[in-house]
């Protein structure tokens, strides 16, 4: 009789143990599974790889004409939106998506989604820069996962593939369709070549890295540089001392800052002309400054009043650029700048209202 219940409850066991497996089974994807859609094009010839491993996101793409891609993408079905995004920069802000989910009714709906702002409003659908192939978008929910299908019209997708999935239980509704924040999001890079993605924050570091190393350089140390030799003339020499010591820091840190910065647009493959032109601007005039040193004549000099005014505005266009270009820069290259914003713009407040005591200071003094 024992031997019976033992073997009853381990009968059970059995079976329930072979249910979650079966369910566990039915859930998940893989590249080795076939893709029984019902879809405008051929699924046979796909490209696959997982794209998202935390929540699970396999990408199967294609070039299917001369100008057409295909794309499949795989995810749980957690009753909530998915969304794989095409940026230049890697953020999102700027960036369009494909964007889809699957009611309780079992319809599904796939739109695309421009990403102008932060703001729930700044996120606009039926909008964007991707031009979607007519009739291809569909989303499927099929074994506890959802299958977003669209085509592109284009001659090569952006590299800087995004992905997103939304809050669980929370979809979009008619008629504004607006959308909600996502739940979670990782920024990619995609080579559609050789079929590999890499996450995007293997390069955190470097960014973080170049930002610090150009803000501190060129948008501060510069700026403390230039209050020490205009300000502080009356503790000769050690005024002069103190300028070139702090420029001459700042300057070198400033050159890592833009080898830093080109090592990254290698890696990311990004698109930030801009940004990189400013930053060229900000390094040519830099060793204009620093060659102009060398060529600094004598104070008796009648040529000297023309270098002083060469050095001291050439100096000031460096700061003006370099401060807009460290905006501009924290602008591309976090989603959630905000916080460096504020922080850099408190730094620059305080250094310009000291400035203006000390000129005002000055001015008396004269």
């Amino acid at each position: 009789m024992k031997l019976s219940s033992i073997s009853i409850i381990f009968f059970f066991a059995t079976l329930q143990a072979l249910s979650v497996l079966q369910v566990n089974s039915q859930s998940t994807d893989s590249c080795n599974s076939n893709l029984n859609l019902d879809l405008p094009f051929d699924t046979s010839l796909l490209n696959c790889l997982p794209v998202w491993s935390r929540h699970d996101f396999i990408l199967r793409y294609v070039r299917n004409l001369s100008n057409v891609w295909n794309f499949v993408l795989s995810a749980p079905d957690t009753n909530s939106f998915v969304a794989m995004g095409f940026s230049t920069t890697g953020q999102m802000v700027g960036s369009s998506a494909v964007v889809g989910w699957v009611s309780a009714d079992g319809s599904g709906t796939v739109k695309q989604y421009f990403l102008g702002g932060q703001r729930p409003n700044l996120v606009l659908a039926d909008q964007g820069n991707l031009t979607i192939v007519e009739n291809s978008t569909s989303i499927t929910s099929r074994s506890s996962r959802v299958y977003l299908a669209f085509q592109l019209n284009t001659s090569q997708p952006l590299s800087r593939v995004l992905y997103s999935v939304g809050q669980i239980g929370v979809i979009p509704s008619a008629p504004a369709f607006a959308l909600a924040e996502h739940r979670d999001k990782v920024s990619t890079l995609l080579n559609y070549r050789t079929g590999t993605s890499a996450s995007d924050s293997q390069h955190s570091r470097l960014r973080k890295s170049h930002g610090i190393l150009n803000m501190l350089s060129w948008g501060i140390l510069m700026i403390i540089g230039a209050m020490a030799g205009r300000y502080f003339k009356q503790w000769d020499p050690m005024w002069f001392y103190s300028h070139a010591a702090i420029q001459s820091c700042a300057f070198l840190l400033g050159l890592a800052g833009i080898i830093s910065g080109f090592v990254l647009e290698d890696r990311l493959n990004a698109e930030v002309d801009t940004h990189k032109a400013l930053g060229i601007l900000i390094l040519v005039l830099g060793c204009l400054q620093v060659m102009a040193v060398f060529a600094r004549p004598g104070k008796e000099s009648k040529v000297r009043k023309y270098w002083n005014w060469y050095h001291h505005n050439g100096g000031r266009i460096v700061i003006l650029i370099a401060i807009a270009n460290v905006f501009y820069g924290i602008h591309l290259g976090e989603d959630n700048g905000t916080s460096w914003n504020a922080a850099y713009a408190v730094v620059i407040s305080i250094l310009f209202l000291l400035s203006i005591i000390l000129e005002v200071k000055l001015w008396r003094q004269n």
